[in-house]
């Protein structure tokens, strides 16, 4: 296997990592912990589902790990292409994921609260919990912009470079714009036009599924690993 398609492998296999994690954590678990219309029930949640929440924290931390891993194999992958476009894909990816780092972190503290409840200001363990629930949920929703940004950079070098179908490219390009958008969304729109940021993203994940296929089944085109040659 040439070297082109060993890290065409890796940065497949890091973004389905990334994949995972994000599905099992944020979209599974996090929801059976975090009740934003009742605070109690998120602290009674934290104490009486300790495993539950800590299996949560270290599925985000993953998030992290393998947002942070595929950020350096796509650079890595098309940097040959266009260093700048790669750079750019590798910076996105990075400073979402210290976004994401963020969210871990009011997580963990937390949970530090609703076990230790002398660390609560004020002694309200409740309040204290759901304040940093809602600081990781806002980073998440913040976090979209990056996510847009990095999805875009990426459909563009696909595009350009011919490694991957071109209609791969075009996917990922209107995907990141539609997270963009979504991130604007959740700040602009009244709350009941909250289905509108949750239907733009999308297309992204379309996109993003068949990135991670095609880098693990297939990896990039015969004629580009002549061309890297």
């Amino acid at each position: 296997m040439s070297e082109l398609k060993t890290t065409a492998r890796l940065a497949g296999l890091s973004y389905l990592g990334l994949a995972i994690t994000g599905m099992l954590g944020f979209l599974l678990l996090r929801p059976m912990i975090f009740d934003p219309a009742d605070a109690a029930n998120t602290a009674a949640n934290l104490v009486d589902k300790e495993v539950l929440a800590r299996l949560t924290i270290a599925l985000e931390l993953g998030v992290v790990l393998t947002q942070a891993l595929a950020a350096i194999w796509f650079f890595k992958l098309f940097r040959l292409v266009n260093p700048v476009t790669a750079g750019s894909i590798a910076a996105f990816g990075l400073v979402n994921a210290i976004i994401i780092l963020v969210s871990s972190a009011a997580m963990v503290t937390a949970l530090k609260v609703a076990l230790t409840p002398s660390l609560a200001p004020g002694g309200d363990v409740a309040a204290t919990v759901q304040l940093m629930f809602a600081i990781s949920a806002a980073a998440w929703q913040v976090g979209m912009l990056f996510f847009g940004l990095w999805l875009i950079p990426m459909g563009y070098v696909t595009l350009t470079s011919n490694w991957m179908p071109k209609g791969l490219g075009y996917v990922l390009m209107v995907g990141g714009v539609g997270y963009m958008l979504s991130c604007f969304a959740t700040v602009l729109l009244p709350a009941n036009f909250g289905w509108v940021a949750e239907l733009l993203p999308l297309p992204a994940t379309v996109g993003e599924f068949w990135m991670i296929f095609y880098l693990l089944i297939i990896g990039v085109r015969p004629k580009a690993e002549a061309a890297s040659a």
